[in-house]
C-alpha cells in the first residue's frame, strides 16, 4: 500500500507549502466535477485523505513515528466508512453542503407538549376525570391546513422549477465549480403560495384554547405521566398531531401521608383510652373506619387497615393504611384529676416512682461488668 507521501507524489521531508501544492494539483485532475470516473473518484479520496493528515502538524508526527495514521501499528483510514470526518468536511467545501436532495414538504408533524394536571390524594386513590385547559396549535378549519386562500392552490416556483434548490457557479482553487443551495424564492419547498389563507396567514394552523377530559386512572402518583397520542398541536401544512403528555402531580393530604401504595396517618390516643382500650374513629376514602387500640398501647404502636390504601396503578391490591399511635400525657389536671391519678398511683405502687432502666446488653452492661471485675 502506497504511503500518504507517495499519493501525493512528494518527499518525506516536503514542507506544508509543498503538500498543499501537491494537493492542489492532483485535486484538480482527479475531482468528481472534472473527472467522473470511478477510478479517478478514489483516487480523489485517498489524495483528500493524504493531505488531511499531512497537513496537520501532529497528525503528520504520529504517522512518521508508527508507520500509519492512528498509532495502532495497522494502516487504515479511520471510522466512518473508510475516511473518517476530515474527507467529508473537504468534500463539502468542494459541493457546497452536498448533492441536490430535491423539495422539502410543507406538511410536518407538529410538535409534542407537556402540561401539568395538579389533583388531590382522594382522586388519586378513587381516579377521576380532570378537565384539560390547553392553549395550542390546531388545523386551520377555514383552509383545512392547506395554506391556501380556499380556492386556491401553491403554484410551482419559477426560480427553482420545483426543485427547492438552485445551483450556483463558485470560485475556487480548483477552478469555477457548481454549488448547491437552498431556493430563497420559494424557501426549499419548490412551490409558492400567491394567495395566502388569511386565517392562518399560510401556516396551515392556529393557536387555540382547548378544553380537553383527562381519564385519570387509580393509582398514579406525583411523577407519573399520561400519554395522549396524537392530541398534541397540530403540525404545519396540515400535518399530524405530535403527542400530548400530561404530568400528575398529587397535592399534600391533611390527614395522610403516601409512600408507594400505603398510607401513613398519626393518630393522638388520650393517656386513658391507651390504657384501657378503645375503639377509635378514622375517616377513610373508603368512608368511617375504626381503629381498634388495645389496653396498654404505646406511643409508637401501629394499626394497620388492610386494604384501605392506594390501587396499585396496573391493577392487583391495594395498599395500607398503617396508623401510628402517639399517647397524649395530660399536661394540665385539675385537684380532682390529680386526686385521682394520686389514688391510682398508690394502687400501682408508684407514689414514689423511679426510673427504670431497660437493660439492652449494651454499653452500660458491659460497663457494669468490667467494674464488677476490678472489684473481685
Amino acid at each position: 500500500m502506497s504511503t500518504h507521501y507517495e499519493v501525493l507524489g512528494v518527499n518525506k521531508d516536503a514542507t506544508g507549502e509543498e503538500i498543499k501544492k501537491a494537493y492542489r494539483k492532483l485535486a484538480r485532475k482527479l475531482h468528481p466535477d472534472v473527472n467522473p470516473g470511478d477510478d479517478a473518484s478514489e483516487q480523489f479520496k485517498l489524495v483528500t485523505r493524504a493531505y488531511e493528515v499531512l497537513s496537520d502538524t501532529e497528525k503528520r508526527a504520529n504517522y512518521d513515528a508508527t508507520g500509519n495514521e492512528n498509532g495502532t501499528g495497522q494502516q487504515g483510514f479511520g471510522g466512518g466508512g473508510g475516511f473518517g470526518g476530515g474527507f467529508g468536511d473537504i468534500f463539502e467545501q468542494f459541493f457546497g453542503g452536498g448533492q441536490a436532495q430535491g423539495p422539502a414538504s410543507r406538511v410536518q408533524r407538529g410538535r409534542d407538549a407537556l402540561i401539568t394536571a395538579t389533583i388531590d390524594l382522594a382522586d388519586a386513590v378513587a381516579g377521576t376525570v380532570y378537565p384539560l385547559e390547553m392553549e395550542t396549535a390546531v388545523t386551520c378549519t377555514t383552509c383545512e391546513g392547506s395554506c391556501c386562500r380556499p380556492g386556491t392552490s401553491p403554484v410551482t416556483c419559477t426560480i427553482c422549477h420545483g426543485a427547492g434548490q438552485v445551483q450556483r457557479p463558485v470560485r475556487s482553487f480548483l477552478g469555477q465549480m457548481m454549488t448547491v443551495e437552498t431556493c430563497a424564492a420559494c424557501r426549499g419547498f419548490g412551490t409558492t403560495i400567491p394567495d395566502p389563507c388569511i386565517d392562518c396567514s399560510g401556516q396551515g394552523r392556529i393557536r387555540e384554547r382547548i378544553s380537553k377530559q383527562l381519564k385519570v386512572p387509580a393509582g398514579v402518583a406525583s411523577g407519573t405521566r399520561i400519554h395522549l397520542a396524537n392530541q398534541g398541536e397540530a403540525g404545519p401544512g396540515g400535518g399530524p398531531n405530535g403527542d400530548l403528555y400530561v404530568e400528575i402531580e398529587v397535592r399534600r393530604h391533611k390527614v395522610f401521608e403516601r409512600e408507594g401504595v400505603d398510607l401513613h396517618a398519626r393518630m393522638n390516643v388520650p393517656m386513658t383510652a391507651a390504657a384501657l382500650g378503645a375503639d377509635l374513629k378514622l375517616e377513610t376514602f373508603d368512608g368511617e373506619q375504626t381503629i381498634e387500640v388495645e389496653s396498654g398501647a404505646q406511643s409508637g404502636d401501629t394499626v394497620r387497615l388492610s386494604g384501605y390504601g392506594v390501587p396499585r396503578l396496573r391493577g392487583g391490591k391495594r395498599g395500607d393504611i398503617i396508623v401510628h399511635l402517639h399517647v397524649e400525657t395530660p399536661t394540665k389536671v385539675d385537684a380532682a384529676q390529680r386526686e385521682l391519678l394520686e389514688q391510682l398511683a398508690k394502687l400501682r405502687g408508684e407514689e414514689f416512682a423511679e426510673g427504670r432502666m431497660e437493660n439492652s446488653g449494651g454499653m452500660f452492661s458491659r460497663l457494669r461488668g468490667k467494674l464488677g471485675n476490678l472489684g473481685s
